[in-house]
């Protein structure tokens, strides 16, 4: 049969020229990586101070030291390791990333198939037709009835990528699936981030709370031992006023961080993929929580090719680069190939075995005149290839800060939580003697509110930096990229 052997010389024709093909633009080269071997001006930190109670353990970075993918593990709590993987399990962000990245994919599959291989459609039909022969010059000849027509064709075509512009095309539709699968990653990473950094909070809130109703249980029971003092005539009304003043204000408080609470453990649920009234919104306890020892701190240069923010925006950047050749390539000529075999037979049994016509095509189109047009695509593709190169090295800067930040925040954090503690155990040693001078008549009752002033605010202080502590180290394990590509390695040991 004559198709065979047609189709079979327009994919040669299409394989030579393919072969021939050339690209006017210059490859895509990846951005140097950040030439600094710091993160933070003047020296950086190397280790944090320590102090005494939950949470107040120095911490070490270590330069090079590469970062576990379940970064969160690192605080040894079973709670948030399930409330994390939940998260990544059942959250829409997830599910909408991920449906995004698979659209991405079947965009470069479907361009793929149209491109790189020739278009052959098969087509059929029938008709049945009646032709008059009188009209056509032929009175004297007998007239035939209608009969059936029956028509079938093969018709195939191929653009040759003479100018490398379907060449640039799919290499910007892989970018795009690149990026789309870095914006999983990064979905991934600030959702996890986000969980413990809520439930850091939320702990850290419960403990206020917790705090601050036993405070208002003490000052209670200080007030009603003072009313009965006042029956008895051995204190003024005035202490008795200002103690009520004292349970006054402490249960004001108690609504705002109720609130608070209330806030951060709906965003929780949120995060999980539930509605709030369905999640199991049971607070961490923070001293459960264990502060890594050993934190790891990849080297500048190793957080570009590693952060996914970063990742995807070089692949934004190797989009527009792609779309700078397509934009040049349409200057150039383009090349078509096509042929086409077909028959028409008064009877489908015939249709297989014969061939009415064919023919093979080339057909070529050079630009002339567009008024400009196409300069002007190929001048903007090349501004937005410059735009999105700002924007690549903006994010890296925007990375490197953050993790500067991070360093810095967790070297203060530090130093704040080991005076809070200070301050909070020094609060709690006045407040015993405070109590037990104020017993025998030695100081005056304001002096004794001031010293239960003092103890709830450290107390409350200490708790807040305590949290901080754990929330920053959580921020540079995220800063740093969370170490997404090393998949399910295990978590080490402090």
């Amino acid at each position: 049969m004559m198709t065979a052997d047609f189709i079979r010389r327009i994919f040669m024709l299409g394989l030579a020229s393919l072969l021939c093909a050339c690209a006017v633009s210059p490859d895509f080269q990846k951005p140097q990586a950040p030439d600094v071997q710091q993160y933070t001006s003047g020296t950086q930190p190397t280790a944090t101070v320590a102090s005494n109670g939950a949470g107040g353990v120095a911490q070490n970075f270590h330069d090079g030291t590469d970062i576990p993918a379940q970064w969160w593990m690192l605080f040894h709590s079973p709670r948030l390791d399930t409330m994390v993987r939940t998260a990544l399990t059942n959250n829409p962000q997830i599910a909408q990333a991920k449906a995004t990245l698979r659209q991405a994919s079947e965009n470069l599959i479907a361009q793929t198939g149209a491109t790189r291989y020739p278009q052959a459609n098969l087509q059929f039909g029938s008709s049945r037709q009646q032709i008059d022969l009188a009209t056509l010059g032929a009175p004297n000849v007998p007239q035939s009835g209608p009969f059936n027509l029956f028509n079938a064709s093969l018709n195939v075509s191929y653009t040759v990528d003479a100018f490398g512009a379907n060449s640039r095309m799919l290499e910007g539709l892989q970018a795009q699936v690149d990026t789309q699968n870095y914006e999983l990653q990064a979905v991934r990473l600030t959702l996890a981030g986000n969980v413990v950094t809520a439930a850091i909070k939320q702990a850290a809130l419960y403990a206020q709370i917790s705090t601050t109703e036993d405070m208002l249980q003490l000052q209670r029971q200080q007030l009603a031992i003072m009313e009965q003092r006042l029956i008895a005539g051995g204190i003024a009304r005035l202490d008795v006023e200002n103690q009520r003043t004292l349970v006054a204000q402490s249960s004001a408080a108690l609504p705002s961080l109720k609130q608070q609470f209330a806030q951060v453990s709906h965003q929780l649920a949120v995060y999980l993929g539930k509605a709030p009234a369905q999640a199991d919104l049971t607070p961490l306890d923070l001293n459960s929580l264990t502060l890594p020892q050993t934190l790891p701190l990849s080297l500048p240069s190793a957080l570009a090719r590693q952060r996914p923010d970063i990742l995807a925006s070089e692949a934004v950047l190797r989009q527009a680069s792609a779309q700078v050749g397509v934009a040049s390539a349409n200057l150039y000529p383009q090349l078509t190939l096509s042929g086409s075999a077909g028959t028409e037979q008064t009877h489908v049994g015939d249709l297989a075995n014969s061939l009415n016509v064919w023919s093979i095509g080339l057909q070529l189109m050079q630009p002339l005149f567009h008024g400009g047009e196409l300069r002007a695509k190929k001048r903007a593709a090349v501004a937005a290839y410059d735009a999105a190169a700002a924007s690549y090295q903006l994010t890296v800067l925007q990375a490197l800060q953050q993790v500067a930040d991070t360093l810095r925040a967790l070297e203060n954090d530090a130093q704040t939580l080991q005076s809070r503690t200070q301050a909070a155990e020094s609060a709690t040693t006045s407040l015993i003697i405070t109590q037990r001078q104020y017993q025998v008549g030695g100081i005056s009752h304001l002096n004794l509110l001031d010293a239960q002033r003092q103890r709830l605010q450290t107390d409350l202080d200490r708790i807040t930096a305590q949290a901080a502590r754990y929330a920053d180290t959580a921020a540079l394990l995220q800063a740093l990229g969370g170490g997404w590509w090393n998949g399910e390695k295990l978590i080490p040991q402090n």
